[in-house]
């Protein structure tokens, strides 16, 4: 993948914006344990940048998806991951599947909000007993005249306080759990829908999260997205946008711990040198940029197959595998080497300590990527019949 000018272009924009609009008030969002999406969104709308990769004809920039991880890897450099989770449910995870699958008359009344930053959307997957194990989920809607009639819970939903909708994904006829499922644009302002309080999270603590629950909840048959019982292929498919996402924004959000830690042990004076003048310190903050670079490379190499239209479920699986982990040792390697001021609530590497674990379960668990990468290498064990 080879950046272009117009690469270029994108990524100052959203730096800028970053730097005007969002991290001078990380950590009041922090502390408030939510950030004013609607009014965030309708900004980065009006530049254009929550359409990067979608449509023209719906008001995106008609971009292929290696500009869009050029945007996603920007974010990286929000001082709360909540924040950059929350964008990147809105262009990332909630809307590829309605932009690939939706009708015209779907686009045009939802993803059109979704890109101009008019609605705030959540992807409505999870629920208490069914996480990674999403063919497990038991939300159905029923059918009923031109309606659908859905009942359920949904849990861990980001944006869900402040979402004009959903994309939800719930059974409805069959029952074969991979054939069963659809997905359903749900507004979030229909009775019988109704919220728990927001969940007290150890870190991404700006996102406002909750419990949704569905209590016959009448939405039309229109709202569907694609064919019915194609659900869970279109999660799939857009797990792929999601957990490309999900590591290209780990990238710069490492590399600014390494840089934080560098200035920081560089000031630090212990036993009559700074920290960073022991070998044993600059020799792993090298380790650790080697291997950040070198993660950067997959996730280029898996987006320049993505936008070549190959299968990259394998490479995305790995890169989602190996920045969950390596974003952990790099911002408990770094956390150390702050000492005392590391074990600070307030301290950015230790708020990035707290973000960062999340990578490791949301969007399939290090178990689930490991699965597929087995899979996909043949070494998985026959079923015994």
């Amino acid at each position: 993948m080879r950046l272009t000018e117009d690469h270029i272009a994108i990524r100052e924009t959203i730096a800028k914006f970053i730097d005007n609009e969002i991290n001078p008030y990380c950590d009041e969002w922090e502390k408030a344990g939510i950030f004013p999406a609607h009014a965030l969104f309708k900004k980065m709308g009006d530049l254009g940048l929550l359409g990067i990769a979608k449509p023209a004809e719906y008001g995106g920039m008609g971009l292929d998806y290696s500009y869009q991880i050029i945007f996603s890897e920007e974010l990286g450099r929000i001082r709360s991951g909540g924040v950059s989770m929350a964008i990147g449910v809105q262009t990332d995870m909630s809307t590829p599947a309605l932009a690939k699958h939706g009708s015209d008359e779907l686009k045009r009344k939802f993803l059109t909000k979704a890109i101009s930053g008019e609605a705030v959307f959540s992807i409505a997957v999870s629920e208490p007993h069914a996480g990674s194990d999403v063919a497990a989920i038991k939300t159905r809607a029923v059918k009923d005249g031109d309606d659908y009639i859905i009942n359920g819970t949904k849990m861990w939903i980001t944006n869900s306080t402040q979402a004009d909708y959903l994309c939800l994904l719930c059974n409805t006829e069959g029952d074969h759990p991979h054939k069963n499922k659809s997905m359903i644009i749900v507004p979030t302002n229909l009775k019988g829908i109704s919220f728990s309080e927001r969940l007290d999270k150890l870190g991404m603590r700006s996102s406002d999260t909750a419990q949704i629950f569905f209590d016959d909840v009448r939405v039309p048959q229109s709202n569907l997205v694609g064919v019915e019982g194609a659900g869970f292929i279109y999660q799939m498919q857009q797990f792929q946008e999601e957990r490309l996402y999900a590591t290209a924004g780990t990238l710069k959000n490492m590399e600014d711990c390494i840089n934080d830690t560098i200035d920081y042990a560089r000031e630090r004076q212990v036993f009559g040198q700074s920290v960073l003048d022991n070998q044993v310190v600059h020799f792993r903050l090298a380790e650790l940029q080697t291997e950040v670079s070198a993660l950067r490379a997959l996730v280029y190499d898996a987006v320049d197959g993505y936008i070549n239209n190959e299968d990259v479920t394998l490479k995305a699986s790995m890169a989602k595998l190996k920045a969950g982990r390596l974003v952990r040792e790099v911002t408990d390697s770094c956390l150390q080497y702050w000492g005392g001021n590391g074990f600070m609530w307030d301290n950015p590497v230790s708020r990035a300590y707290r973000d960062s674990r999340l990578l490791s379960i949301g969007g399939g668990a290090d178990e689930i990527m490991l699965g597929i990468i087995c899979k996909q290498m043949g070494t998985l064990p026959r079923k015994k019949h």
